[in-house]
């Protein structure tokens, strides 16, 4: 293995959002899809399958792209679970995991990322901060979502 020894890192990022259960699960699915986007604004076309071994993969276009993982476990609108490599293009595993409990009118959302393997210590280190830009833009994508279904 060349001088390379097998890593774990644990994650662990909660934070309560002011939206409904229901609103707050679309933005995550949202935020892994269609709506997804890196620190700064910049899209970034990610493609989710919300059932169980569904896909969730970085869409190039013309059938290239990057697989992150497959839907583990998927119970809308309190938990989702994704294993696969994601955005490890080398010899690791992964375990995230999104789980939403609902606190009167908002949701507390728990995410928590697992990893093992020869993992680089560029993604070790800074894993942790887009973790922090995805929670929040989730936060941002339900409230966007709640202000449209007042004003509906």
């Amino acid at each position: 293995m060349s001088g390379k020894t097998v890593d774990t890192f644990e994650i662990r990022k909660e934070t309560v959002i002011a939206a409904p259960i229901e609103i707050t699960f679309e933005s995550v699915l949202d935020e892994m899809g269609t709506e997804c986007q890196m620190p700064g604004g910049k899209p970034f076309p990610m493609v989710i399958e919300p059932w169980p071994g569904g896909r969730w993969f970085r869409d190039l276009g013309n059938n290239a792209g990057h697989l992150w993982g497959h839907v583990q476990v998927i119970k809308p609108p309190a938990l989702l679970e994704i294993c696969g490599p994601l955005m490890m293009s080398y010899p690791a595993t992964n375990h995230l995991q999104y789980r939403l409990t609902a606190e009167g009118t908002s949701t507390r959302l728990t995410l928590l990322h697992r990893a093992m393997g020869l993992i680089d210590p560029e993604h070790r280190d800074g894993v942790s901060q887009g973790w922090d830009y995805w929670v929040s833009r989730i936060g941002e994508l339900a409230g966007q979502k709640l202000e449209k279904a007042k004003r509906s």
